[in-house]
């Protein structure tokens, strides 16, 4: 019995056992709900598709349909107009020009989604429904979400940084300085360019300026990095021959098993860079690596880049490094904030102007 509770010794495992099991029980049935949500509403999108092209169907028999689904269901809600035509939307923009879409209505074999949108909440596919007009890269976005779990917003946040074109695009010599296939994943994780307009720098602000402005806002900066990057320090201290060193910001990707050494430069990239980090993930692997570790990896942050000294730079380097530009927004110069309007002012000014008057004065 447990002391003082009149209870078996074990219960308290066995409860968190069927906590456990409870939740992640939860869990599935809510994955189970939605999938069968989104073939709902794919099949319902896909019957007011094929009616419209065969039948005519116009605007008001859908507004009907609509009220007839909610007078008929009114628990259940999504069935409103404007959700409709999203279902129609929805099926359409993954189906466009599908050779079965010219069967006729009731010889239509109502095929299921694609496993991908199923694998999201409809919230998500109406994201990418209106605003990733491309299939394929419609898809990618897909992909990512249900691999990484995104929610609605951060998925957002993917789309309007244009992760798709940025991701994997990094100048590297991990080809050949990498097996595969962590070569080939390697790559995958580090983009160019890197996207930090949560950061607002004077133009001559430093290298630790750029550090600590990363560090003030982590949270942003480990979801522009990607899924898997864990910090671990700043300035992070290696002695090597009776000589002190600083790696400006040291992590570990979860995924590739691997510390990645990120070394941030306020200018255009040099070459010298490129030795330099060499020189700093031969410390760490010597000296943080443990056996079970995969080869460390580098990535110079720089302001800008010419691809060609790059992979110069790079041919003959023994250690896998990559490099990627960033962009951050630059604050005004103190000299100019008190020679623009202010927001205040813009809305003033507007709001005193004579209806009727145009740009042309």
């Amino acid at each position: 019995m447990a002391r003082g509770t009149g209870l078996p010794a074990g219960y308290p495992a066995l409860l968190d056992e069927l906590k456990q099991r409870i939740r992640a029980m939860q869990l599935k049935a809510a994955v189970s709900v939605n999938r069968e949500l989104i073939a709902l509403y794919w099949h319902i999108g896909e019957s007011i598709a094929e009616r419209q092209r065969v039948e005519g169907w116009g605007k008001t028999v859908v507004q009907r349909l609509a009220a007839d689904l909610q007078r008929e269901f009114p628990g259940i809600s999504g069935f409103s107009p404007s959700n409709i035509w999203r279902m129609r939307a929805f099926y359409l923009a993954w189906t466009e020009g599908a050779s079965r879409l010219a069967q006729p209505v009731r010889e239509l074999d109502f095929a299921p989604p694609p496993p991908e949108v199923t694998g999201i909440p409809w919230g998500h596919n109406v994201c990418l429904v209106e605003t990733v007009k491309d299939p394929t890269v419609r898809l990618w976005y897909a992909r990512q979400t249900v691999e990484h779990g995104w929610s609605r917003a951060v998925l957002v946040h993917q789309m309007e940084s244009d992760l798709f074109k940025r991701q994997g695009k990094a100048v590297t010599n991990f080809q050949a300085t990498l097996p595969p296939p962590q070569s080939d994943l390697a790559q995958q994780v580090l983009k160019d360019p890197y996207n930090f307009d949560f950061l607002t720098l004077a133009a001559g602000a430093r290298e630790r300026e750029l550090e600590q402005g990363l560090l003030a806002h982590l949270r942003k900066f480990l979801l522009e990095l990607g899924a898997g990057f864990a910090f671990v320090g700043e300035q992070h201290h290696l002695e090597v021959g009776g000589e002190a060193f600083y790696l400006d910001l040291l992590f570990y990707h979860l995924r590739l098993r691997c510390f990645v050494v990120i070394d941030l430069k306020m200018e255009p990239f040099k070459p010298e860079f490129a030795g330099k980090m060499n020189f700093y993930l031969s410390a760490v692997d010597d000296l943080l690596r443990h056996e079970d570790d995969q080869p460390s990896i580098g990535l110079i942050l720089c302001k800008e880049k010419n691809r060609l000294v790059v992979e110069y730079a790079l041919r003959d380097t023994q250690k896998p490094i990559g490099v990627s530009a960033y962009r951050i927004t630059q604050r005004l110069p103190v000299r100019l904030k008190g020679s623009l309007p202010t927001v205040e002012q813009l809305e003033a000014e507007l709001g005193n102007r004579p209806q009727g008057a145009n740009h042309d004065g």
